[in-house]
């Protein structure tokens, strides 16, 4: 028997989407959407948001201080390395909010000790140092040992220890290569809550990373073994294989109460609606099969499967699609179809527009209909994406294009781009009709970026579905991804290959000419 949730232990979420979220390869997000994230995040019950990495750039730091300012529930943090210069400009991005965190780290791993050149003892002195400079600025102070589940025991018990007697409240044990096992993630609580000294005054979190696939079940079993923070992204983004998926852990804990009974603060009907949101302004599609948030995750295709579901959808559904805010009307639009009815429509899956981006977006959508008959839940959350990621304001924008396909000979594009609001017009040939027009772009705005990705995702069915084009590209070190949809695929291409040019040249504008993540941990020596 499950006991009251009120009577469960309460676990906090860390939600680092913000900042180990994008620091995915490509994953830059602007200014305004770290605001609009983060303002989703606070408003779904998130504990604690990692909002950035101030000391990185201008722009981080203006962000991160924006979003402490405005935050109105969420403990807001920012991200320093073991040196006073960041924890200092760490301080200045977050001491506006109403509850402000530090959070400081320093690898502690045989092979992260080497980064810096620090013996034991010299690291040992620096983490006492720090986060005791950290503690005298703010009386919220988090710590983690970067690597820590590579880390020999003792040494990793000793200097948690000197944490905790230098100040901080927070202990983070981070998987920072997604290294180890559940048993392996558990024992290492354990161990530190028995063996360290003050370890029952502090709270310890987890951090796991997903390269072998275990990064939720490494943080339930360190749940289960004391930790009460899990250190999360929406959607598990993150650097390589990404992070502990939020959804995954929060919807867990809920659906398996019986034997993970522990209570967390999140609104579990908003997940949808941030699932959808950081996968357009990230450029990273969440996979069909992804877990809780993936398309697929509440289809039925098996016969025996849509037989049970018709019976009692319990049969094999082992949650309610609406616990995550997945509305299960499906109910088509058409050209016929007003701004009310859009604008209900968009608030039913979770968009909340305002009257100009309503206007914009009904335009859309009205081009949209006099090309399909029918307007589906699926449209329009890809009409939203490609709002989001094509702007009047980008440097590059798609005018006109025109292919002509033929079943000898090279394909022909002609294509007519504005830069930055001039209109410039080009024919050029391909083996194929998006290589074709993708000749086209790199004739109007020369360039060195190589195409990594290339992917086409048909939103709905029939031959006249919106397609949703990735791409992304490789300039210099720095990585860029766009999307955009159209019921032509060409067209769609072409504006997902801009939009990615796009992010690239607001990296360039934004950092000098160099990667504002660059900054190295050897900089802490």
């Amino acid at each position: 028997m499950t006991t009251d949730p009120r009577d469960q232990d309460r676990v906090l979420i860390f939600d680092t989407t913000l900042r180990d979220g994008e620091q995915s390869p490509g994953a830059t997000m602007t200014h305004d959407e770290k605001l609009e994230i983060a303002q989703l995040l606070d408003e779904m019950g998130v504990d604690i948001i990692e909002a950035g990495f101030p000391i990185a750039s201008e722009g981080d730091f203006a962000a991160v201080s924006e979003i402490a300012r405005r935050a109105q529930n969420a403990v807001i943090c920012g991200l320093a390395r073991a040196n006073l210069n960041d924890i200092d400009r760490c301080w200045d991005a977050v001491r506006h909010a109403r509850r402000p965190r530090i959070h400081t780290f320093i690898g502690t791993s045989p092979l992260h000790r080497a980064i810096p050149n620090l013996d034991m003892d010299q690291m040992a002195e620096r983490i006492h140092a720090t986060v005791t400079h950290a503690r005298n600025l703010c009386d919220n102070v988090q710590w983690s040992p970067m690597d820590a589940t590579r880390t020999e025991p003792d040494y990793l018990c000793r200097v948690v220890e000197i944490a905790i007697r230098a100040g901080a409240t927070t202990i983070n044990i981070p998987d920072t290569v997604g290294y180890t096992y559940p048993s392996e993630s558990a024992s290492i609580i354990r161990m530190l809550r028995e063996r360290v000294p003050g370890a029952d005054t502090i709270v310890f979190a987890t951090h796991c990373h997903n390269d072998l696939g275990m990064a939720t079940a490494n943080a339930l079993a360190a749940v289960e073994a004391g930790a009460r923070q899990i250190e999360c992204t929406i959607n598990g983004l993150g650097e390589r294989a990404g992070n502990t998926a939020l959804e995954e852990v929060v919807m867990a804990m809920r659906v398996r109460n019986d034997i993970l009974p522990f209570r967390t603060g999140i609104d579990t009907t908003r997940i949808m609606n941030l699932s959808r949101r950081v996968a357009q302004v990230s450029g990273f599609p969440v996979q069909f099969n992804k877990a809780i948030v993936g398309k697929n995750a509440f289809l039925h295709e098996s016969g025996i499967h849509q037989d049970g579901v018709l019976k009692n959808v319990a049969t094999f559904e082992i949650m309610r699609p609406e616990d995550i805010g997945l509305v299960a009307k499906n109910i088509a639009m058409g050209k016929h179809s007003g701004r009310a009815a859009l604008r209900a429509k968009m608030r039913e899956l979770g968009f909340d527009l305002g009257e100009n981006q309503l206007n914009d977006v009904f335009v859309r959508f009205k081009a949209l209909a006099d090309r399909k008959k029918e307007v589906y839940d699926d449209d329009l959350i890809a009409l939203m994406a490609d709002t989001a990621t094509n702007t009047d304001s980008d440097l590059l924008q798609v005018r006109r294009l025109r292919v002509v396909c033929g079943t000898d000979g090279p394909q022909e594009a002609e294509l007519t781009l504005a830069i930055e609001g001039r209109d410039h017009s080009i024919d050029a040939t391909g083996d194929g009709p998006i290589d074709a027009a993708f000749n086209a772009v790199r004739m109007l705005w020369p360039h060195k970026a190589r195409l990594q990705l290339y992917q086409v995702h048909a939103v709905t069915e029939g031959t006249d579905a919106q397609a949703t084009v990735s791409v992304r590209l490789e300039e210099d070190g720095r990585i860029a991804t766009g999307q955009a949809a159209d019921t032509d695929t060409v067209v769609a291409s072409v504006k997902a290959y801009v939009n990615a040019l796009n992010r690239l040249a607001a990296r360039r504008a934004k950092t000098g000419g160099g990667d504002a993540r660059e900054v190295s941990y050897r900089d802490i020596a």
